[in-house]
């Protein structure tokens, strides 16, 4: 089974930090961001498609072309914004599904197993200030019913995170255009509304690697619940 890890964004927010290092490298607890990703994947995940863009170079020396026994592809990212980067990948893949991460998670094993046990699957979490995170709504057998990105009147806190279990009918939706940039998200929503796709509990949520204070933030997450 292949993963794609969407890893071609500029980090803007998390600078000086990424001025010189995409964000993917950084360091948390002295191990890299994509490293963590990278460690959550089961035996199941044979082949890893990374997107890239931003000092991509540096990414691809980091990685290599096999990383933990895992054949590695490259695919150029877009500025256009994440769904564009997301549909740089559809020459890797054929008929079949597929784990996508964004490359700045760093995703608990036990949750992406638990991804993978279904079909379809998006990782959700209960989210303290809904109006900043696409929101979930589920229908009575745990599929989602539709995603609505940031309400402003929430009438859900079950927010959806950066680990996904999909399948190649994503390429058949048509991203739209938000705040300038086309964003993965959109394509997301209308996936949902025509597959059954299961919303999978996060045990432990860690939250957004956004800004340097959420680092210092995390290592202490991170070192409680002892995924290092």
């Amino acid at each position: 089974m292949k993963a794609i890890i969407l890893a071609a964004g500029k980090g803007e927010r998390m600078r000086p930090l990424t001025l010189k290092t995409p964000k993917p490298l950084l360091k948390v607890n002295g191990k890299s961001i994509i490293d963590y990703v990278l460690g959550s994947f089961g035996p199941e995940i044979d082949e890893v498609i990374i997107v890239v863009k931003y000092l991509g170079s540096q990414i691809k020396k980091y990685i290599g072309e096999k990383n933990r026994g895992m054949k590695v592809r490259y695919a150029l990212g877009s500025v256009k914004g994440s769904a564009s980067s997301f549909m740089a990948t559809k020459k890797y893949l054929k008929s079949e599904r597929f784990l996508l991460i964004y490359g700045d998670e760093i995703p608990d094993p036990i949750d992406v197993k638990n991804c993978l046990a279904k079909d379809l699957s998006i990782l959700v979490f209960t989210s303290k200030n809904p109006q900043a995170n696409g929101i979930a709504f589920l229908k009575k057998d745990g599929t989602i019913r539709k995603i609505i990105e940031k309400p402003k009147s929430p009438k859900s806190n079950l927010a959806v995170d950066g680990v996904m279990v999909l399948n190649t009918d994503m390429f058949d939706y048509k991203p739209q255009m938000t705040r300038g940039e086309f964003y993965f998200s959109t394509m997301v929503g209308l996936f949902v509304r025509d597959h059954n796709v299961f919303a999978v509990n996060a045990r432990d949520f860690i939250g957004d690697l956004t800004t340097p204070s959420d680092l210092a933030r995390v290592e202490k997450l991170l070192r409680s619940y002892k995924i290092c």
